[in-house]
């Protein structure tokens, strides 16, 4: 059951619909919404910013500057925060037992948002992030709350959701990160009218009777279960993945895949693709 929500807050205008897909969310459940502003340390941007030769002149002046728009940018957030709360009637609630319907509570931290993300996203049920603008994704938050929090992550579409989605399609693929984003989104599937299970081939690799099993399990949650098996026909996987999501008007549910790069993880192609083209909320886990 999802009953802790965590927003994060950057004080841009692409924050408005992600509040917006995490109220739809939080009413469905019944959830505490969590909305944390990470402010950027300004001495220690300044010092990676200046140059050896700036002098202590240069760094006063350059990290004031710093501080300066990061004042803005948190009042900006906090604005936001304060004016989305009161025009949607949501009570401000520091501690259970909240109030009946979503509740939901400032945070505020200073340092990097990727790491202050993941620490708190620990606590929480669910992590909403939304994209950057003209379809860039914030990579490196994305991946701190995918790889670091161990929570699920939904990462809605620029419009805001109206509703949850009824129809849910799982991008399955026998794997781990697979399986754990089927279980991170069990709330979901429980509440939906159709599920669809599509499998893309890879290659010579299909993954009908790996999908099979995975239709009798969830067939034990009371909810209607049914299998697609697509080819790429021409296009790669993460492509036909999407038009297949486009087709059902659906939540996609799929794992977070990528390689190890030192102690780095770097998203793979198929995830990024998915990211930067998908029109439709995606939960992740991995």
């Amino acid at each position: 059951m999802i009953k802790t929500i965590l927003v994060p807050v950057t004080g841009s205008d692409r924050d408005l619909p992600v509040f917006s897909s995490a109220l739809v969310v939080a009413r469905r459940f019944d959830a505490h919404l969590e909305f944390l502003h990470v402010r950027p340390d300004a001495a220690a941007v300044a010092v990676s910013m200046a140059s050896d030769g700036g002098g202590a002149v240069m760094m006063g002046s350059l990290t004031a500057r710093l501080e300066e728009e990061a004042d803005q940018r948190e009042n900006r957030a906090n604005q936001q925060f304060q004016a989305f709360c009161q025009r949607e009637a949501i009570p401000l609630c520091d501690a259970p037992p909240p109030p009946p319907g979503p509740s939901a509570r400032w945070l505020r931290q200073i340092g990097d948002e990727p790491y202050w993300v993941a620490e708190y996203g620990r606590a929480a049920d669910l992590l909403v992030i939304g994209r950057a603008g003209n379809g860039g994704v914030l990579l490196d938050t994305i991946e701190a709350a995918l790889v670091d929090s161990g929570r699920p992550l939904l990462i809605p579409p620029a419009a805001p959701l109206a509703a949850v989605p009824e129809t849910v399609v799982i991008a399955w693929k026998s794997t781990r990160e697979a399986a754990r984003a089927v279980t991170a989104a069990l709330p979901f599937l429980e509440t939906a009218k159709q599920i669809v299970i599509v499998t893309v081939a890879e290659g010579q690799r299909a993954h009908g009777e790996v999908a099979d099993r995975l239709m009798a399990g969830l067939r034990w949650h009371g909810v209607p279960v049914s299998v697609r098996h697509l080819e790429p026909d021409g296009h790669g996987a993460a492509d036909t993945l999407l038009a297949a999501a486009r087709e059902q008007a659906a939540l996609l549910v799929m794992g977070g895949y990528g390689h190890s790069r030192l102690r780095e993880w770097i998203f793979g192609g198929f995830t990024l693709r998915v990211l930067r083209g998908c029109e439709v909320p995606v939960v992740m886990a991995h």
